[in-house]
C-alpha cells in the first residue's frame, strides 16, 4: 500500500461510489446490505487510510470490512475523481498488506489454504477437476482453441452443467477446441482479489506455463473472473495469448451461422457480471447471441450495462459469504428486479453469478415463476435438433 498512501486521503467521501448513473438506488453491493457508511466505498478507504496511519488498530472487524467488498468497480465507474481507476487496487492492496501481516479473517484464511492444498476454494480433489466433462476430449497442439473451465465449472453442480452446455454448442458448430483437465490450475483471480499476490503468481505461472508447453495461442473461459485475470494479469507474465469469454465466441458462431437457432417465444432478462462488463466493458456481445435466436424478447432490467447491480459473489464471496443474509442481500435485491423486469428467464453469463442467484431464488420464494439459464444453455434448446 505504501505507493497507494500518497493517494488514498484524496478520496473525501463524496457519495458518488453507492449510485449508479442517475442515482435511482443504491448500487454499492455491502453499502445496500449493511446501510453503514463504513461498509461503502468511501467509509472503507478512510479506515484503509487510518489503519495504514497508525491511527486505527487492526481487527477482525476491520479486516471483515475490507473483505465484504466485491470488487464490482461500481465505485470507479461512478467515481468522478481522477483517480477512479486505482480504486479497487486501493482495496486489494490494503488486503495485500494484511496477507503479508497474517491479519486476515476467518473465512478467507479458509479459502486461501483451500486453494493453497486442494487447489479449488471447495476442497474438492485435484484429481477430480474433470469429473463433469463426459468425454470432452484433452486439448492437442494444433487445435484452435483451450477451453477454460475454472473451479466453478469444475466442482459447482451449476457450473458444470453451463461447461457441458457450452461444450455440447462449440462441438455443433465444429469448433477445434479441448480442455486441460485434471491439469488445469485455478486462475487466481479470487487469490488476487483476496490479497494474495504471492499464491497468485505461483497459480499464474502453473497455468502459463502449461499454455506455453502445449503452445496455445487462444483461450475460451467458461468464467468472466477467469477473463478477467487472463485478460489483464497473465499477459504481463512474459506469453501472450488471446482470451475470449464464451458469450463473444457463442455471439461469433451465431453470427457465422455455425450455429442455427429455431423460432421461439421466450422473455428473457440479462444479467451483467461485473467482471465481464464494468471491469472490461464486453457488454454487447452476449446481448447479441440472445437476440440473434428467433422469437426472444430481451427485456432490460432498470439497472445494466455499467449501471448492473452486482450478484454479491466477487472477490470469493461465492464461498466467504459476507453479504448474506437478510432482504437487502445483493443477490436477493438483483433476482427481485429480475422479476419485476416481467421477463421469464433470468440469463446468465457467470457460473458465480448462477451460485448466488440460485440461492436468492429460493429466498425470494420465486421458483417457478422465474427461471435462471446461462446463455448457452438458452441458445442450446433454441437449436434445430
Amino acid at each position: 500500500m505504501k505507493k497507494y498512501q500518497a493517494q488514498i486521503h484524496r478520496c473525501f467521501r463524496c457519495g458518488y461510489c453507492k449510485f449508479p448513473t442517475d442515482y435511482s438506488a443504491i448500487n454499492c453491493p455491502s453499502y445496500n446490505r449493511f446501510r453503514f457508511d463504513t461498509y461503502s466505498t468511501g467509509g472503507r478507504l478512510w479506515l484503509t487510510h487510518a489503519w495504514l496511519k497508525g491511527e486505527l488498530p487492526w481487527s477482525e472487524h476491520l479486516a471483515e470490512i475490507l473483505y465484504a467488498c466485491t470488487n464490482c468497480n461500481n465505485c470507479s465507474e461512478q467515481c468522478p475523481m481522477k483517480f477512479a481507476p486505482d480504486i479497487v487496487e486501493w482495496i486489494i492492496g490494503a488486503r495485500s498488506d494484511m496477507v503479508e501481516q497474517g491479519k486476515i479473517p476467518a473465512r478467507v484464511k479458509r479459502f486461501l489454504e483451500a486453494v493453497y492444498n486442494y487447489g479449488n476454494p471447495f476442497k474438492n480433489l485435484r484429481n477430480e477437476r474433470a469429473a463433469w466433462a463426459n468425454g470432452a476430449r484433452l486439448y492437442e497442439k494444433g487445435d484452435d482453441f483451450l477451453l477454460y473451465i475454472g473451479c466453478l465449472g469444475s466442482y459447482d453442480e451449476n457450473g458444470q452443467k453451463m461447461a457441458r452446455n457450452l461444450v455440447s454448442l462449440l462441438e455443433t458448430a465444429g469448433i477445434s477446441f479441448g480442455i486441460l483437465g485434471n491439469d488445469e490450475e485455478c486462475c487466481g483471480n479470487e487469490v488476487y482479489s483476496l490479497g494474495e499476490t504471492e499464491l497468485f503468481n505461483t497459480l499464474a505461472k502453473k497455468n502459463i506455463d502449461k499454455f506455453r508447453e502445449l503452445d496455445i495461442k487462444k483461450v475460451i473461459t467458461l468464467c468472466p473472473h477467469g477473463y478477467n485475470i487472463m485478460k489483464n494479469r497473465y499477459q504481463d507474465m512474459g506469453y501472450t495469448f488471446e482470451v475470449y469469454h464464451f458469450t463473444q465466441v457463442l455471439d461469433s458462431l451465431l453470427r457465422d451461422k455455425l450455429l442455427k437457432p429455431e423460432a421461439g417465444r421466450l422473455k428473457v432478462t440479462y444479467h451483467d457480471p461485473c467482471f465481464l462488463g464494468r471491469h472490461n466493458k464486453v457488454y454487447d456481445p452476449p446481448r447479441s447471441a440472445l437476440r440473434s435466436l428467433n422469437g426472444i424478447d430481451l427485456i432490460e432490467m432498470g439497472r445494466n450495462k455499467a449501471d448492473a447491480f452486482c450478484c454479491g459473489g466477487g472477490s470469493g464471496n461465492f464461498v466467504t459469504d459476507y453479504l448474506a443474509g437478510g432482504q437487502d442481500s445483493p443477490a436477493r435485491t438483483r433476482i427481485r428486479e429480475a422479476a419485476q423486469s416481467g421477463a421469464d428467464i433470468l440469463a446468465l453469463a457467470c457460473p458465480g453469478c448462477m451460485v448466488m442467484f440460485q440461492d436468492a431464488l429460493k429466498a425470494e420464494n420465486l421458483e417457478g415463476k422465474l427461471q435462471i439459464k446461462d446463455i448457452a444453455a438458452i441458445i442450446s434448446e433454441s437449436l434445430a435438433h
